[in-house]
C-alpha cells in the first residue's frame, strides 16, 4: 500500500510542478514542426498525438506543420520517377509536384489527423492552399560556375518559399476545439502548387500567428557544444557567436539562422528538439529542464530550470 501511495504522490508532484508552465502557455499559440524519423515510428507517433491533444485540453493552441520527405521519396521510387538534385535541393517538376501534393496534403496529413483523433482530439487537415493560407513564390538559388565564375540562377521547378501568409483560417480553427494539421504546400502567383520546406513553412506561420513558441522536432538532441554536450538555452547573440567560432557548423547553421530570423520578427523563442524522445513536446513546454535547445532574444531573469 505504501508503494502505491508513494507512486500516486510522485504523480501528483509532477502534475503540481507542471502548473506554472501550463499557466504560461494558457491560450497561447505554439507552432510545432513535426518531422524526421519520429513520423515513421508508431509508438512515437502515438506519443506525439497524445501530447498535442493534452496541449489543447490544457488551454494551449497547438498548430502542427509536418514534413514528409521520406514518404515522398518512397512513392517517387515506386512510381519510377527519378529525382534530380541541385545544390542539395530536389528539383520538382510538374510530375513530381503532383506526387508531393498527393503525399503531403493527402496520405501523410490524414495519418497525423487520424492519430490525433484516435487520442481523443479533434484534428482537421489543411494545406497552405486552403483559404490562401500560404501564398508563395518560386524559390531562387544562385550558384557560381567554377570555370567561368559567372553566377547563375538554378531552376528548381515547383519549389517555393513563403511570400504572404494569410492566417485567417488558422485563427478560426484554433478559436474552436479543433487542432489544425498543416501540410507545407503553397499557392504560387499563377495558382500553381509550390512545395515549401516544412521548417521554412512553420517559421513563416509562427511569425504570422505571433506564436509564443516554435518547436522544431528533428533527429538530433539540439545544439551541441564542442564537447558534444547539449546546450539547453542560448540568446540569439550567443548563437551568432557559436556560428562564428565554429561550434555550430554544417547543416545546423541555416537552421539556427532561420531561428534567429523568426525571433527577430516577434516569436518569443524557438526550440530545437529531438522528436525521437518520447513526449518531447510536453517535456519542453511543461517541465523546468525542457527537452532541447531553446533560442531566445535575451536571457530571462531566472535560469531555464527555474523559469
Amino acid at each position: 500500500m505504501a508503494d502505491v501511495l508513494a507512486g500516486v504522490h510522485a504523480e501528483a508532484k509532477v502534475l503540481s510542478e507542471a502548473l506554472p508552465y501550463m499557466q504560461r502557455y494558457d491560450r497561447k499559440t505554439v507552432v510545432v514542426k513535426y518531422g524526421g524519423h519520429a513520423m515513421g515510428d508508431a509508438e512515437l507517433a502515438k506519443d506525439f498525438a497524445r501530447d498535442i491533444v493534452l496541449l489543447k485540453q490544457a488551454g494551449v493552441n497547438p498548430v502542427v506543420v509536418h514534413g514528409g520527405g521520406p514518404q515522398i521519396g518512397a512513392l517517387l521510387e515506386r512510381l519510377n520517377i527519378k529525382s534530380e538534385f541541385k545544390g542539395g535541393l530536389r528539383v520538382t517538376d510538374r510530375q513530381t509536384v503532383d506526387v508531393v501534393e498527393m503525399v503531403l496534403a493527402g496520405s501523410v496529413n490524414k495519418e497525423i489527423v487520424s492519430a490525433i483523433n484516435d487520442q481523443g482530439g479533434k484534428a482537421v487537415g489543411i494545406c497552405g492552399k486552403d483559404a490562401n493560407l500560404m501564398r508563395a513564390k518560386r524559390l531562387e538559388r544562385r550558384v557560381r560556375d567554377p570555370h567561368s565564375n559567372i553566377e547563375k540562377v538554378m531552376d528548381l521547378g515547383f519549389v517555393g518559399e513563403p511570400a504572404l501568409v494569410e492566417p485567417h483560417i488558422i485563427d478560426v480553427i484554433i478559436q474552436s476545439d479543433l487542432i489544425p494539421v498543416v501540410a507545407p504546400i503553397g499557392v504560387g502567383p499563377d495558382g500553381e502548387t509550390l512545395n515549401i520546406n516544412a521548417d521554412t513553412f512553420a517559421a513563416a506561420l509562427a511569425v504570422a500567428l505571433k506564436s509564443k513558441r516554435l518547436l522544431l522536432l528533428t533527429d538530433v538532441d539540439g545544439v551541441l557544444d564542442k564537447k558534444g554536450q547539449l546546450i539547453r538555452s542560448m540568446t540569439t547573440a550567443e548563437a551568432q557567436h557559436l556560428i562564428e567560432d565554429g561550434t555550430i557548423s554544417g547543416g545546423m547553421i541555416p537552421k539556427i539562422e532561420s531561428c534567429m530570423d523568426v525571433i527577430a520578427e516577434g516569436v518569443e523563442a524557438v526550440v530545437i528538439i529531438n522528436g525521437k524522445v518520447p513526449h518531447a513536446v510536453l517535456l519542453e513546454l511543461f517541465t523546468a529542464h525542457g527537452a532541447g535547445t531553446l533560442i531566445e532574444r535575451r536571457k530571462p531573469r531566472r535560469t531555464r530550470a527555474a523559469q
